[in-house]
């Protein structure tokens, strides 16, 4: 008898390092949020039935990429849009509190840092641009704590100068990422056009701006990196999205979950993305807290689980851009009201009840359309309770609202998202 259970335990455990293995083979590389040394460790400690040493595993992984801070230095000449380029990457209004001044000549040669209003870990730092200060390049990488931060991003909004590549140079003999940015196309081309209108050729002109800046680095020796040109004012146009993959793809496993929830949703493929770092964060979470209940009798929704996932509706929406403050800024933007564009969402409605649905009758109801839509995401021997089948519903009903969302901006823009 011994044996027959001690068989079955064998099973039961190469079947949950079986279902861990092949959830995270279906994630690219790059869209991991764990490193896959950890993930072969747990896959191994659960096929060998050492639940606690994988469940140890697990909780450390979560830990880190929740308590990992991530330090961005932005950095350039006065004029190069480094505060609107920050204040996108926080996802706020150049008006909004706490928002980085923008039009502003440079004053100060003080680093001053702006924290994510939403992932606080997150840190963009405004740098002084070398240029306008007058410490030797020496002195400026030391009063600018340069060992603090994981990367940089140089910013012009005319050609790079030798003070840029002299510090490309001095980011790189540190073994760090830097990323060349050339702001302002869009001014380029309105000048352009206005000036040649029966010869105009957008794409022409975006190319003579990038072999402007390569001429700038074969100048001064230095081998060609990316360079990536964006809009001050409409950041979803040109290469904004390329440089933030790129970015996300560069950064330590474990720091790229919280820089990727932390931009905004301006493409459907950046949606799709937040939304696999959070499926992942979810579903680790029940692997760990879930695994082992097995046959458990039918439970019912308790009130700390309501609250659970309420605190969770909340998190995801604030993470993709649809929560009540976004919506207030987009409403007061477009000139509509809240309630408008709360009409074309589902998630904002989740905790309206009503009198003939209570709050646990109706996460039970979409808990039972989620299971019934997309089937059972775990073996039918591992019990995972109700609070995660829903957050993952959650998710899915928070991407829809996002991309419901950025239809409507792309529309209220005249412009056609990807």
């Amino acid at each position: 008898m011994g044996q027959l259970f001690s068989s079955s335990n064998d099973e039961r455990h190469q079947d949950l390092a079986s279902t861990f293995n092949e959830y995270f083979m279906k994630f690219k590389v790059e869209n991991k949020i764990i490193p896959q040394e950890i993930l072969a460790s747990i896959e191994l400690n659960l096929s060998k039935g050492n639940m606690q040493e994988a469940n140890s595993l697990i909780t450390n992984a979560l830990k880190e990429i929740d308590s990992t801070p991530l330090n961005v230095a932005v950095t350039g000449e006065s004029g190069a849009g480094k505060s609107s380029f920050i204040n996108a990457l926080r996802g706020i209004g150049h008006e909004e509190k706490d928002a980085a001044e923008t039009g502003v000549v440079e004053t100060t040669m003080e680093r001053h840092p702006y924290t994510h209003p939403k992932i606080p870990n997150v840190v963009f730092w405004d740098l002084p641009g070398i240029g306008t200060t007058k410490f030797p390049p020496k002195d400026y990488l030391e009063k600018m704590k340069f060992n603090e931060y994981d990367f940089f991003i140089i910013l012009s909004a005319t050609r790079f100068k030798k003070n840029d590549i002299d510090l490309a140079k001095a980011i790189r003999r540190m073994k760090k990422d830097f990323y060349f940015v050339r702001t302002k196309v869009d001014s380029d081309l309105k000048n352009e056009k206005e000036f040649k209108q029966q010869t105009f050729d957008k794409e022409k002109v975006l190319q003579q701006i990038r072999s402007s800046c390569v001429r700038t680095f074969e100048e001064n020796n230095i081998e060609k990196p990316p360079i990536f040109l964006i809009s001050n004012k409409i950041f979803s146009d040109y290469d904004f999205q390329i440089l933030m993959d790129k970015v996300v793809n560069d950064l330590p496993v474990h720091k790229r979950h919280n820089f990727m929830l932390s931009l905004p949703s301006l493409t459907h493929a950046a949606i799709e993305r937040k939304r696999q770092f959070l499926e992942q964060f979810i579903w680790i979470q029940a692997f760990a807290f879930g695994r082992l209940i097995m046959n458990p009798s039918r439970t019912i929704i308790m009130d700390n689980d309501v609250e659970n996932l309420r605190y969770s509706m909340n998190y995801y929406r604030a993470m993709f851009g649809v929560d009540d403050a976004s919506l207030q800024g987009l409403a007061e933007d477009w000139q509509v009201s809240v309630d408008q564009l709360k009409a074309k969402m589902k998630s904002p409605h989740v905790y309206e009840t009503t009198r003939e649905e209570t709050i646990q009758e109706r996460l039970s109801r979409l808990y039972e359309e989620f299971r019934l839509a997309k089937g059972d995401i775990f073996p039918k021997n591992v019990y995972v309770k109700e609070l995660f089948y829903l957050k993952f519903c959650f998710l899915d009903m928070v991407k829809g609202d996002a991309n419901a969302l950025l239809r409507e901006i792309c529309v209220q823009n005249n412009l056609v998202s990807d």
